[in-house]
């Protein structure tokens, strides 16, 4: 707590931007440091999608019909992408309850009553949780390796498929960031983080090819944000699965990935930052 008053008070008064920067880098590090003494919380971060790609890869593979064919191997290429976009998406029930037990615990209050930037507290909280689903994503892709998923294209085009991965997860996060502010306990904030995230992961290209659904379904599927995502890595990593599509966020999947990341972390930051000023445990 005195290493957020100390640096609040050696920000230059007159350059709010660099406080807030300051300001969100100590409460990144603050959280960083609490998730490092409790190593649980990075290791159950990882059991879960760990087991969605061994059983999904191995239970349906073989079943799966991807371009023609229902090699387990191609649908294994084809069902990474999705993976990897869930789990940065699942990251926020973690930042909702984290955000919704500082509250519980009064720190919420305890920071609003410091010389700090308004939403130093959210950034540096959402920072952290980015550093967590990048190591997540990390350890995945080396299990996502071994299962034999590839990748086909030069390594540029790699790094921008996980860049873009990141943004999602930290777009998502701070709608996390709003629910755990919006409830009274971590538990509801865990809730209602999934709620949501179910029928948007699975309303997706990720897990099936969406030409194989119903014309309505297949429209909700194709104009979702998170499939924008799982198409542009799919496209960036060479993987199948890349299905011909009317909608523009299927033919430009990269530019729509990016349009809808900033418009979710502009929208949601600017909601959150103004319940951040009202809410109470």
């Amino acid at each position: 707590m005195s290493a957020v008053t100390d640096t609040a008070r050696v920000a230059a008064p007159g350059n709010p931007l660099g406080q807030s920067v300051r300001d969100s880098l100590v409460i990144a590090k603050r959280n960083l440091i609490r998730m490092s003494r409790i190593p649980e919380m990075v290791i159950f971060g990882l059991i879960q999608p760990i087991m969605f790609v061994v059983l999904f890869s191995y239970v349906f593979g073989g079943s799966m019909n991807i371009g023609g064919t229902t090699d387990s191997s191609v649908y294994r290429e084809f069902l990474m992408a999705g993976i990897f976009a869930q789990t940065v998406t699942f990251a926020t029930a973690g930042a909702g309850a984290g955000i919704a037990d500082d509250m519980h615990k009064g720190l919420i209050d305890r920071f609003r009553s410091l010389p700090m930037a308004r939403g130093a507290v959210l950034t540096g909280r959402t920072l952290a949780d980015l550093v967590q689903t990048g190591l997540t994503l990390f350890v995945l892709a080396m299990v996502a390796l071994l299962v034999g998923w590839r990748t086909h294209t030069n390594i540029g085009e790699v790094l921008g498929a996980f860049g873009l991965l990141l943004l999602l997860g930290y777009a998502f996060t701070w709608v996390g960031a709003l629910i755990g502010l919006s409830v009274r306990t971590p538990e509801a904030a865990t809730s209602g983080g999934l709620i949501w995230l179910f029928p948007v992961t699975f309303i997706s290209n990720a897990f099936v090819d969406s030409s194989r659904m119903t014309p309505w379904l297949r429209h909700v599927a194709d104009w979702n944000p998170f499939s924008a995502t799982v198409q542009a890595c799919r496209k960036l990593f060479g993987n199948p699965g890349v299905s011909p599509s009317d909608a523009w966020p299927m033919q430009h999947p990269v530019w729509a990935s990016l349009i809808y990341s900033i418009l979710i972390i502009v929208i949601f930051r600017t909601l959150a930052v103004r319940k951040y000023r009202s809410a109470t445990a």
